[in-house]
């Protein structure tokens, strides 16, 4: 059995038992859908749930409601052929799962987006290998930089205009440059994307990120940007968080303001806080409500402390953002955190 790579947010159980199991050699890669691994799991019991257990797409989480149930599946399982499978031999053992990293404010860090329970987040680590991430970089270092307050950016496709926090449809500044066209088509075949997230994204904000420096609390504008929101983490990890307000009616700062640099701001207990880890080299998905109706936010600071250690923030950090502008208003389940139905694009960005 490998036990090569061993799932993110889950760890070997010992000789303890558990609902979930750590299951290798099968997954998206091999042609075995998530809904195909739970369909054929819950011969035993309720499956509650089935999530990549690395990037590798070739191991798996299985979860299921009841520990009796995980038991009889790797009694039955571990080491043989599954016939729901045809035949392939599966590595079975229970799996825990690791307790949540803590930051100085109290807010649980997860290592993986389902612990998250936000919907519509999702998180693929090694997203690109390592020299692809040496080559995006290099790419965007020959290339002119914009200059924000604290960070630099580059615009492709469109420009995100910072002023009215939206795009005009009608300034095309060009097709995305080539070097992110391996990026593209795995967007493109991302896992599990329902058909309304899979669309053409035209739109790419490459922002650098200086050591202390974050981004304030914000949802993209509904009326700019349509579908999901991908991001590529590069050069460097970080924290991000996410915020569900009761009332949309709080505005963040506007960019380099005095309140944005505070750390932690809150204009509002009424909310829920969600805090996750975003390693260099991994893709981060924002769909339906995650992208809708959360607000995200990479916290100012220099250190962040991980599962009691601390990971001091590099020279610098990239992100790649792509995106999909809209032509027309949009008609999101989301009204209370929609411009476009509110008539009003102040409160977000």
């Amino acid at each position: 059995m490998d036990h090569g790579n061993r799932p993110k947010g889950f760890t070997r159980a010992g000789d303890e038992t558990s609902c979930h199991l750590y299951v290798a050699n099968c997954g998206p890669t091999v042609g075995i859908s998530f809904d195909a691994i739970k369909t054929a799991f819950k011969t035993f019991g309720l499956v509650t749930g089935v999530q990549p257990a690395d990037a590798s797409g070739t191991r798996v989480i299985v979860s299921y409601s009841e520990e009796n149930a995980a038991r009889e599946a790797l009694k039955a399982w571990n080491g043989r052929s599954c016939p729901d499978f045809s035949g392939r031999v599966l590595h079975i053992r229970y799996s825990v799962r690791r307790s949540p990293c803590k930051v100085s404010d109290s807010i649980p860090i997860s290592l993986e987006a389902f612990e998250l329970g936000v919907p519509g987040l999702r998180l693929m680590h090694d997203f690109i290998s390592d020299e692809e991430e040496q080559e995006l970089l290099a790419a965007v270092d020959s290339r002119p930089w914009k200059k924000l307050a604290k960070r630099r950016v580059q615009h492709y496709g469109y420009e995100f205009n910072y002023d009215t926090r939206n795009v005009d449809a009608k300034q095309f500044l060009g097709k995305l440059p080539t070097f992110v066209s391996r990026i593209l088509e795995k967007v493109a075949t991302f896992p599990d994307l329902s058909e309304d997230d899979r669309v053409n994204v035209d739109q790419l904000t490459v922002n650098e990120y200086p050591p202390g420096v974050g981004l304030s609390p914000h949802v993209d504008t509904h009326s700019a940007f349509d579908g999901p929101i991908f991001s590529l983490s590069l050069a460097g990890p970080c924290i991000m968080e996410l915020r569900k307000y009761s009332q949309a009616t709080w505005v963040p700062p506007r960019e380099g303001s005095k309140q944005m640099e505070k750390d932690g701001i809150d204009c509002t207990s009424n909310s829920i806080r969600r805090a996750i880890f975003l390693p260099s080299r991994s893709m981060l998905l924002l769909s339906g409500e995650a992208r809708y109706a959360w607000h995200h936010y990479i916290p100012h600071r220099k250190v962040d402390i991980v599962d009691s250690n601390k990971i001091k923030r590099g020279s610098r950090r990239v992100s790649f953002t792509f995106r999909k502008v809209r032509r027309g208003p949009c008609r999101c389940e989301f009204k209370e955190y929609c411009d476009s139905q509110r008539g009003n694009s102040e409160y977000v960005k």
